[in-house]
C-alpha cells in the first residue's frame, strides 16, 4: 500500500500533456480480440486498469509487444480459453467489455463478475439486452455464461445510452449476419474513437457521433494501428488544478474538440480558459465567482450522457467550487454513490450542504485545512478531487488508497512535481 504525503498551498505553474483516453484505450484493448491479425495501439496510457486489462488478455493467449512505454502490439492470433480470470475481473469495471468480442470470435465466454469503483449500482442489464437480441443464450449464476451459435444483425433500442453497453453491442455486431441498428447509444468521444477503430479494422459502422449506429456485419476483421487521443477527463482534472491552486496551467495536446461542455460548466464557476490550437490555457488571473442564473437565481451544474457535462468531472467541479464567491447546487445524476466522498472536504472545512446521494450545495469560497491524519481515495475521481483538495489547503495532508487514483492518471505525482507541486508517493 502506497500514500501520497502533499504539501499544499503551492500556486502550480507550467506546462502539463494529459494521457492518452483511459476510457477509450481499455475497449480497444479488448477489440484486438476480434482479428487474428496483430494491432497495434499508440498512445495507450499505463494505468493499473490497462495493466489488468493486458493481464487478462494475457491470460486468454494474447501476445503483447511493447514497442515503447506507450505503444503495444497485441496479437490474438490464437485464444486458449473462454474463461476470464476470476482474480483479475474483481479489480476492473471493464472486465465486461470482453462479452462482445469473446461471443463474435469464439462464440461463448464465461464472465465472472466485474469489479470497479463502488459509486452505487451500475447495471449489466444492458450489456445482456442487446447480446440477447443479437442472437446470445445468457445465463446468470455468480457470474455470467453467454455462448452463441451464430450472432444475427438486430434493430436494437437500449433500455439506457450505456457507454460500455454500447461498445460491447459495436463490438458483437461487427462480425454479425446482416445488418444492426443500434438506437439510444452512447456517443462519448470514447465510443466514437473505438467506432473509428473498428472501422480501420474493416469493419462497416456508420452514424458515428450519433445515438443510432447501423452495422453491416462482415465475415473478418483485419489489424491495425490506431493512436488512441488525449483524456478529456484529465484534461478538466487540470484545469480544476489550476482554479483551486490560483496557478497558470498550459494543457497541451488536449483535444479542445472535446471540451465544450466542460469549458462552458468551468466559466459558469468564473474558471476562464483559453483554446490555443489544439491546447487550453488557463491563467493565475481568474476571478473565481459563480455565474448565477437569470434573476440572480442559484445555478445548477448537473452531468448527463454525452454531450452534457461528464459525471467523472463532477468531483473536480465540486471541489473547483469551494475556491469560488458564491452558491451553486451540483447534481450528480449518474450514480447515486458519487458524492459520499463530500464529508472528507467537509472536514476540511468546505462549506457544502450535502442534500441527498445525488446533490450537494456549495457556498463558497472556502478556506481549507490541510487533513494530516489521512484522507482515503473512494474512488478514481473522488481521489483525484481530494488530492487537488489537498493541494489547495495549507499545510500537510495524507492520501491513503491511491492505487485508486492510479487506475485512472498516470504517474500522476510526476506531473504534479513538474508544475510545482510538493508531493511525494511514500509505502504507508
Amino acid at each position: 500500500m502506497e500514500k501520497f504525503i502533499i504539501e499544499g498551498g503551492t500556486q502550480l505553474r507550467g506546462t502539463v500533456t494529459p494521457s492518452g483516453n483511459k476510457n477509450a484505450a481499455l475497449p480497444m484493448l479488448s477489440a484486438c480480440l476480434l482479428t487474428d491479425a496483430p494491432v497495434t495501439l499508440r498512445n495507450v496510457p499505463r494505468i493499473r486498469d490497462v495493466d489488468d486489462m493486458l493481464a487478462l488478455l494475457a491470460s486468454l493467449g494474447v501476445q503483447i509487444t511493447e514497442l515503447s512505454a506507450h505503444d503495444l502490439v497485441l496479437h490474438a492470433r490464437d485464444i486458449r480459453t473462454t474463461e476470464l480470470d476470476r482474480e483479475i475481473c474483481s479489480r476492473i469495471r471493464t472486465s465486461i467489455l470482453f462479452a462482445g468480442p469473446m461471443l463474435a470470435r469464439m462464440g461463448q465466454v464465461r464472465l465472472p463478475p466485474p469489479g470497479g469503483d463502488v459509486i452505487g449500482r451500475r447495471r449489466l442489464d444492458t450489456h445482456m439486452h442487446a447480446l440477447r437480441a443479437l442472437g446470445a443464450e445468457v445465463h446468470v449464476n455468480d457470474g455470467f455464461d453467454l455462448r452463441t451459435d451464430g450472432l444475427r444483425g438486430k434493430d436494437i433500442f437500449l433500455d439506457e445510452a450505456s457507454v460500455t453497453g454500447t461498445e460491447n453491442a459495436l463490438m458483437a455486431a461487427v462480425l454479425a449476419k446482416g445488418t444492426t441498428i443500434i438506437r439510444n447509444a452512447a456517443s462519448e468521444p470514447h465510443v466514437q474513437d473505438l467506432a473509428q477503430m473498428l472501422n480501420a479494422m474493416g469493419a462497416r459502422i456508420s452514424g458515428i457521433g450519433s445515438n443510432t449506429y447501423t452495422i453491416e456485419g462482415v465475415d473478418k476483421l483485419r489489424g491495425t494501428e490506431f493512436e488512441i487521443g488525449a483524456d478529456y477527463i484529465e484534461t478538466g482534472s487540470f484545469i480544476g488544478l489550476a482554479a483551486v491552486t490560483r496557478g497558470e496551467i498550459l494543457i497541451k495536446n488536449a483535444a479542445p474538440e472535446h471540451l465544450r461542455m466542460v469549458l462552458l460548466t468551468f466559466a459558469r464557476l468564473g474558471v476562464e480558459c483559453q483554446v490555443r490550437g489544439n491546447d487550453v490555457f488557463v491563467s493565475s488571473h481568474q476571478t473565481l465567482r459563480v455565474q448565477n442564473d437569470l434573476r440572480d437565481a442559484v445555478p445548477t451544474i448537473a452531468d448527463g450522457i454525452w454531450p452534457a457535462f461528464p459525471t467523472d468531472l463532477m468531483s473536480i467541479a465540486l471541489i473547483t467550487a469551494t475556491q469560488c464567491e458564491g452558491t451553486v447546487l451540483l447534481w450528480e445524476k449518474m450514480f447515486e454513490g458519487r458524492m459520499f466522498w463530500v464529508d472528507k472536504l467537509i472536514g476540511m472545512g468546505g462549506r457544502v450542504i450535502l442534500c441527498d446521494p445525488y446533490r450537494a450545495v456549495v457556498v463558497g469560497p472556502s478556506s481549507l485545512r490541510a487533513e494530516p491524519a489521512g484522507l482515503p481515495s473512494p474512488d478514481i475521481r473522488a481521489g483525484m478531487a481530494l488530492l487537488l483538495a489537498a493541494l489547495c489547503a495549507r499545510g500537510q495532508s495524507t492520501i491513503g488508497n491511491i492505487g485508486q487514483i492510479d487506475r485512472g492518471y498516470e504517474r500522476i505525482e510526476e506531473k504534479l512535481k513538474a508544475l510545482g507541486a510538493r508531493i511525494e508517493r511514500v509505502n504507508a
